[in-house]
């Protein structure tokens, strides 16, 4: 799904200008960015989690010729799904802990 289509959406569900969806999903983009820019885990209940991670620095190998290629440290957004979501998308049973399923798609859609 793309951010146009998300936007879409929301303006559906809520029943609001296109304008105001957009001001919406890019609000809670932008907040998202931040607090993970900052250091921050970022927690979206039975949604996942978002946190910054530091690599160091590494020699990898180019895979075409071989030769040894210096990577070097940097940070990078790791995203761990919750339980609930994973069982969602698996097509788990229309049950999962008293939340149905149909509430849980709408949250994450």
């Amino acid at each position: 799904m793309r951010k146009a289509a998300m936007v879409q959406r929301v303006a559906e569900v809520l029943g609001s200008p296109n304008v105001q969806a957009d001001a919406a999903v890019e609000t809670v983009l932008a907040t998202m960015k931040e607090a993970l820019r900052q250091g921050e885990p970022v927690i979206l209940r039975r949604f996942g989690t978002w946190q910054v991670r530091a690599t160091r620095a590494r020699v990898g190998r180019n895979p075409k010729t071989g030769a040894a290629a210096a990577i070097p440290a940097r940070r990078v957004v790791r995203c761990v799904v919750s339980q609930m979501l994973q069982q969602v998308v698996a097509g788990a049973a229309s049950q999962v802990s008293g939340t149905t399923i149909e509430t849980v798609a709408i949250v994450c859609t």
